[in-house]
């Protein structure tokens, strides 16, 4: 595999000669328009979409499809930017790693160690029935937990920490106790009425609310997708001694070329801001103004283009344009399997694709998708050194 420089992830080269068909190519454009053309307004879906693809450091397509507004009053480009979401959580995990290179951050220590208000958090719900060995899931009296949740908890989402919503709630298997259902929804509840995170909310403060909140499940015996990733931005501005915003610049974004990447929009790039996948953008995630919240977990825009260079950068082993960001270690451990065999997974059949794939620490393969339907997808092959970058709406299909 040669070095992959700006030029080559730029403008699309001969896609035959990467390998690639391009009859087949040519498919994808009208694949995704006539999705976009079944939408019906009442949906309130995005009717658009950019797609890149590339191979062995090399650009074999960049295509802009349909609008970057539900009004179709402006055709999409291929340098739009999105608010890409839970696509921001592989940044959070490689700034992680970019600290555990340097000897600043330790995997297996306890977060409390970075983050001592998150020292004494108990466990809420999560007991075996002793006649049958099953899990079942109670509110019950919170409980010490039988160890800290540690930095590696964090980026695989193993930390016992979740999402107020419930997408992601119940166990792959269903409940062993329908009557969980209550402690399921009470728990997620309280999530949502005492964590403190808001676009004029830091860090800081949020970390600090969740302090009083139980955890939902024992440290490092559940994956349950939630907010680890958000926790884990707070870590790398205490190991680092900077904001996450600003260390994203300076080890990341700078050094990769990624011009149109940050937590908002510059005034004078705000005509290329593709609308939100929901009808109304919340405003947690009005991207059009700078926040004091700089979300890993979520909180992030950028371009197909920009992201790509970041995809490259992966797929290259941690360097791009002969800029070193991570160890060739760090990447290996960060697209290897780092769940072991017994963990419990929560999240049903939304997870259930994703045990089929290599998830690492960072999981960089799975794919996000919002109520509303939006879609970000990175697909990375090391073997087949293939980068796939897909930002846009698509109706969800069955």
């Amino acid at each position: 595999m040669g070095t992959a420089f700006a030029d080559d992830l730029a403008t699309p080269g001969d896609a035959k000669s990467l390998g690639f068909l391009a009859a087949r190519l040519a498919r994808i454009a009208p694949w995704y328009q006539a999705r976009f053309d079944s939408f019906s307004p009442s949906d309130g879906l995005l009717p658009g979409a950019v797609v890149a693809i590339a191979k062995g450091g090399k650009l074999a397509y960049l295509q802009a499809i349909g609008f970057q507004d539900r009004a179709k009053t402006v055709p999409m480009k291929t340098n739009s930017i999105f608010w890409i979401a839970s696509m921001s959580k592989p940044v959070a995990s490689v700034a992680a790693m970019i600290l555990v290179d340097e000897g600043k951050l330790d995997l297996d220590a306890p977060v409390s160690q970075y983050l001592p208000e998150l020292a004494n958090m108990r466990v809420a719900f999560q007991k075996a029935d002793p006649a049958t060995g099953e899990m079942e899931y109670g509110l019950g009296l919170p409980k010490p937990a039988k160890r800290a949740m540690t930095v590696r908890d964090l980026l695989r989402h193993t930390s016992g920490l979740i999402y107020p919503e419930l997408d992601f709630a119940y166990p792959e298997r269903g409940l062993a106790d329908a009557s969980a259902d209550f402690g399921i929804r009470t728990i997620h509840g309280l999530y949502g009425l005492r964590a403190v995170r808001r676009r004029d909310t830091t860090l800081a403060e949020f970390v600090s609310s969740l302090a009083h909140l139980p955890l939902a499940h024992e440290p490092g015996e559940v994956h349950e997708y939630g907010w680890s990733a958000e926790v884990l931005s707070r870590v790398v501005e205490v190991a680092s001694g900077q904001p996450f915003d600003q260390f994203l610049e300076s080890r990341i974004f700078g050094p990769l070329h990624m011009v149109d990447t940050g937590f908002f929009v510059q005034k004078e790039k705000l005509d290329r801001l593709v609308d939100s996948p929901m009808p109304e953008r919340p405003p947690i995630w009005d991207v059009t103004t700078p926040p004091k919240l700089f979300s890993g977990d979520g909180g992030l825009v950028s371009t197909a283009p920009d992201y790509l260079r970041f995809c490259q950068m992966l797929l290259n082993g941690g360097e791009l344009d002969g800029v070193r960001v991570l160890s060739p270690h760090a990447v290996k451990q960060m697209t290897t399997n780092a769940l072991p065999s017994g963990v419990t997974i929560f999240g049903g059949d939304r997870l259930a694709p994703a045990r089929e794939q290599p998830s690492g620490l960072a999981s960089p393969s799975a794919p996000i998708r919002s109520k509303a339907g939006s879609r970000e997808r990175l697909e990375a092959f090391p073997g087949l050194d293939i980068g796939a970058r897909i930002s846009g709406s698509i109706r969800p299909s069955n």
